[in-house]
């Protein structure tokens, strides 16, 4: 179960951020087909590489394996913007939010 789903999810946030599994695999110190043969279900990353793929997307282990967050390279982003801004700010925001979820 959790082996399909990181394999899933490697590929889910490769695409996102439209980057090759080539180039995936070199910059994290790989073979050019380590991050194939994961996609691949032929082999999976170690506990150490899939902290090295968390890094490389910008994610914690947390954020990379919440199945119910289809983006969470783009809402970590977004968190970490909004830690910025003011309380009033933070409501016109949340009001925005809550009305386009109320509009799905």
């Amino acid at each position: 179960m959790y082996e399909e789903f990181t394999q899933n999810r490697i590929a889910q946030l490769r695409m996102q951020k439209n980057v090759s599994a080539r180039d995936m695999s070199l910059t994290l110190g790989q073979n050019n087909s380590y991050i194939n043969q994961i996609e691949n279900k032929k082999a999976l990353p170690s506990l150490q590489g899939l902290f090295y793929i968390c890094e490389y997307f910008g994610i914690t282990p947390q954020q990379f394996f919440d199945d119910g967050n289809a983006y969470p390279v783009q809402l970590a982003d977004l968190v970490e913007d909004m830690k910025k801004l003011d309380a009033a700010s933070l409501e016109h925001i949340a009001a925005i939010v809550k009305e386009m979820v109320g509009n799905k």
